[in-house]
């Protein structure tokens, strides 16, 4: 990982933020009021930066420190000649913080209002300083009504820390959570931000460092980008041949889903992979040698000596798109588990994978929610209650490389864990799926160790996807991706 580091963002749990917190105070050097100070300062700069011409803002204020941060923002506000309303219910025991930061705020003329939906409806700027980090069980009704009038305004929204009612660890939220234009978090990106539901309420995150770097432990997680593809792709020898850059056999494609096998293949061949073979129903030769006559192609009924050879030829395998559950399917899996080569698996594969006693580990698995669920015998709802714990489950009961795709895919070794929060809800339609197992096997063939080509390959995927959102989102094919994976892969 410390190449990995070096274009990677650390990630926390919020109680680590916590504790650098209160480290930082014991060591003599802030106080916790000092730390809204900066907290509240980075919010009024990014509002100023962001919006230089504003002269309206309305500031809601929960009762924890993210409300003192939210009134001591809203102080700033005031002293630099914005007109600043700021509501909040009363708080019976304000913490020393919020207190202090209340007194900020009236000592600049600042008065406190009571929650109106009318106003916020009529925003054109909120801030958002209701919940933080301090969420605990259900909303108040009173809360869950704020919220739902906030998300239900045109004002643009900036939350303090997280959007109010979001888990900062998981991104999980049950009932409502404030869907901000920018989250701007203190001290620490918290690693539920990236995943998960959090992706559609946080489409854009700012870190503000307030002090706590050298307080902070080893991150929970990192966050990768598509700053992790530079210099990742080296120009080719100029007498490379193809027999250099890997040789990859696809296999999948039951009676009917010849299209999944196809697209694997091709985005294997699109990310660089020098030799493909697709090893499929006999019957869907046609379909896949006359669109893509690049592909190899072997028509397999049983399972024999030829096809043990092609698995054998190949360097690297990729089983699962169109696999299907029947027999055939299973005794395909069977051989692949046999050749002890690395492999990618994928779809049904990942659904037979569970009655199937493999005894290889030098795979990189690729579920979805749902077969993620399947896998570790829960349901999809609680996978995506806590994706991160859920990865990691599947890790530790499975081994190898854990690709756990969705809103911010995670992935994770023995060793490590990472988040790619990349692509758009394009890539929520059939085939694309197959197109990622397809471009993280090719990738493995050209020496990228199985947790490197994992989360390259689901930057690569998700990047091409972004690209390709440029002609909308709705309607985007997986095909649409290929001519982007291509050019990923040459940012020499």
């Amino acid at each position: 990982m410390s190449e990995l580091n070096r274009l990677s963002t650390p990630l926390y749990l919020s109680q680590q933020v916590r504790q650098a917190e209160m480290d930082a105070v014991d060591n003599g050097g802030v106080s916790l009021y000092q730390l809204v100070e900066k907290a509240a300062l980075a919010a009024f700069e990014l509002l100023q930066a962001r919006n230089p011409l504003c002269s309206d803002v309305l500031v809601l204020a929960g009762h924890g420190n993210n409300g003192a941060d939210a009134f001591v923002t809203a102080a700033l506000l005031l002293e630099a000649g914005v007109n600043v309303q700021l509501q909040c219910s009363k708080s019976r025991n304000p913490s020393d913080e919020l207190t202090l930061a209340i007194k900020r705020f009236s000592q600049v003329g600042g008065i406190i209002g009571e929650f109106n939906h009318a106003d916020i409806n009529d925003a054109c700027i909120i801030v958002d300083g209701l919940l933080g980090t301090g969420i605990r069980g259900e909303l108040s009704t009173e809360y869950e009504q704020i919220i739902k009038a906030v998300n239900q305004s045109a004002a643009w929204v900036l939350s303090l820390d997280v959007p109010s009612g979001i888990d900062p660890d998981t991104g999980y939220y049950d009932a409502i959570v404030i869907e901000s234009d920018l989250t701007l978090t203190f001290g620490a990106i918290k690693q539920g931000l990236l995943t998960g539901k959090a992706r559609h309420c946080c489409p854009e995150i700012e870190l503000a460092d307030i002090g706590l770097t050298e307080f902070l432990p080893n991150p929970n997680a990192w966050q990768v980008t598509k700053l992790a593809l530079e210099g990742c792709f080296l120009p080719r020898r100029r007498d490379a041949h193809k027999g250099s850059h890997g040789k990859v056999s696809i296999i999948g494609g039951d009676y009917g889903m010849a299209g999944a096998v196809r697209l694997a293949a091709e985005g294997c061949l699109r990310s660089g992979a020098g030799l493909v073979t697709v090893i499929s129903r006999p019957e869907h030769q046609f379909i896949i040698s006359a669109t893509r006559p690049e592909l190899m192609f072997w028509g397999c009924e049983l399972v024999d000596m030829e096809v043990y050879l092609k698995l054998g030829w190949a360097s690297v395998l990729v089983i699962g798109p169109g696999l299907g559950t029947n027999d055939w399917g299973y005794n395909l899996l069977k051989a692949v588990d046999l050749t002890d080569k690395p492999c990618v698996i994928d779809a049904d594969g990942l659904n037979q994978l569970k009655t199937v006693p493999m005894t290889g580990k030098n795979w990189v698995l690729t579920p979805h929610p749902g077969e993620a669920a399947r896998l570790l015998g829960i349901t999809t709802a609680e996978v995506e209650l806590d994706r991160y714990k859920a990865a990691r489950q599947l890790q530790q009961k499975y081994g190898g490389v854990v690709v756990l795709k969705g809103a911010g895919t995670i992935i994770c070794d023995e060793a490590n864990c990472v988040v790619a929060a990349v692509g758009n809800p394009g890539l929520a339609s059939g085939g694309c799926g197959d197109v990622l197992a397809g471009i993280i096997g090719g990738l493995m063939a050209q020496d990228f160790t199985n947790f490197e080509a994992a989360y390259l390959g689901v930057i690569i995927h998700g990047e091409a996807a972004d690209i390709a959102a440029v002609s909308g989102e709705r309607g985007m094919l997986a095909s649409d991706l290929m001519p982007y994976i291509r050019q990923l892969v040459n940012q020499i």
